[in-house]
């Protein structure tokens, strides 16, 4: 592509690193294909983005994404995402709005995450092509694959009854959080735009291409999902440094003869642990196992002569040494797990994490435990079964071989590429 016909694509998304670092990856790659790249999100990001090689721009709300009171604020299982949506993102609409029209000027394709609520407003508003990014099955809300949901889990006792049930209750859910999304409708209305909104259910899908972000191997396509949808498989950046850049404690530690227990609760219920730590400390000691802690402390350091905790690790590196993978279910994590063709242990904080984690044990792979009831005795019956049986290990090299295969952000290049003609 000649330096006069370069195309100009922005990635826009609010979130975790799980919700930045597809972007990264991916901006990455097309702008090895001779794009212009920018990042639209948060202040907390700009060094990351700029680290990438990737142009920044800031849009608001801005918050810290890792904030304890934060997190904290959304930790309930069942309105997380109410309070989420309502009470910290929902409130910076218009903010984020102006931002997003200030930054996306010149951009031919904009690309962006589903919590940028603003975003189908500011396509319609300029008229420019736009893509979603969808992270997680489940955000599909399909009703023939129907996803776990976390503020209404009794809905799986209903999934054998078929399609029927599920487009019921979507449609009660529908309208039971239509109120949700009157700042939505106001500023629709104040910018001249169509009255009519449905953000959750609808509008965060584009009309232009939707790219599903996850393996096949996790969920195939179905009939309910826009017909627009591009399913690439995950797209994977972790930061990751050669081999020899591991700390030296725990390349000395992965060199032993029994591969360790691994736990962690990615970027983001690292924030709020409760005593997912702690427990996992002492269901190391029980099975008289080694572990490898990440997130648990700012340094490096030995917690016991077979538990070394380190504040970050790239999943890459240290998943495919691990016995099992004790993590909380975040696509990233999630993602990263599965093609490490490690067996898990999938203990949910929200969100997505309960779907991916029984989408996770019906495929074999995993085993999944409630983050209330994750207690030593729990946890080691868990990791008995893991460790020990081989079928959760023949799974788990199956669900790797199938991922690895898969090559999303190859595919998600190309499909983008093809759209921008």
């Amino acid at each position: 592509m000649s330096p006069n016909n370069r195309k100009n694509v922005a990635f826009v998304t609010l979130g975790s690193l799980g919700d930045l670092h597809p972007c990264l990856a991916f901006g990455a790659e097309l702008k090895r294909s001779g794009c212009n790249v920018r990042v639209i999100t948060t202040e907390f990001y700009r060094n990351k983005v700029e680290r990438a090689g990737l142009d920044f721009h800031a849009m608001r709300p801005d918050w810290d994404p890792t904030s304890p009171e934060l997190i904290a604020l959304c930790d309930d299982l069942k309105r997380g995402p109410e309070i989420l949506f309502r009470r910290v993102i929902l409130p910076h609409l218009r903010d984020t709005y102006e931002d997003l029209l200030r930054a996306i000027g010149g951009a031919d394709l904009m690309i962006a995450g589903e919590l940028v609520y603003a975003a189908p407003l500011v396509a319609e508003k300029l008229g420019i092509q736009w893509v979603s990014q969808i992270l997680s099955p489940s955000s599909f809300f399909s009703a023939h694959d129907p996803p776990m949901m976390v503020n209404a889990p009794w809905m799986s006792s209903v999934r054998k009854a078929g399609i029927w049930p599920y487009q019921a209750l979507f449609n009660l859910a529908r309208i039971g959080t239509r109120h949700w999304w009157n700042p939505v409708r106001e500023l629709r209305i104040s910018e001249g735009l169509r009255r009519s909104c449905d953000p959750l259910f609808k509008d965060k899908f584009s009309p232009d291409m939707v790219l599903a972000l996850f393996s096949t191997w996790l969920a195939q396509p179905q009939p309910d999902w826009p017909k627009q949808t591009v399913q690439t498989g995950f797209i994977f950046h972790d930061g990751a440094e050669p081999e020899d850049a591991i700390h030296p404690e725990l390349k000395r530690h992965l060199e032993l003869d029994e591969p360790p227990l691994v736990f962690t609760l990615g970027s983001t219920a690292v924030g709020y642990p409760g005593d997912f730590y702690r427990t996992s400390i002492e269901v190391t000691k029980h099975l008289g196992a080694r572990a490898v802690l990440v997130g648990a402390t700012q340094k490096c350091e030995w917690v016991t002569p077979k538990i070394l905790s380190l504040p970050y690790v790239p999943y890459s590196l240290i998943f495919p040494k691990a016995s099992v993978i004790v993590h909380q279910g975040g696509s990233g994590t999630t993602g990263q797990a599965l093609r490490s063709g490690r067996p898990m242990l999938f203990v949910p904080w929200g969100w997505d994490q309960p779907d991916n984690a029984i989408r996770a044990e019906r495929l074999g792979s995993a085993l999944w435990i409630r983050k209330d009831k994750y207690s030593t005795n729990a946890a080691a019956i868990a990791l008995d079964r893991l460790r020990t049986e081989e079928a959760f290990s023949r799974s788990a090299t199956a669900a790797a071989m199938h991922v690895r295969h898969e090559s999303g952000l190859t595919q998600a290049a190309h499909s983008i590429m093809r759209l921008l003609g």
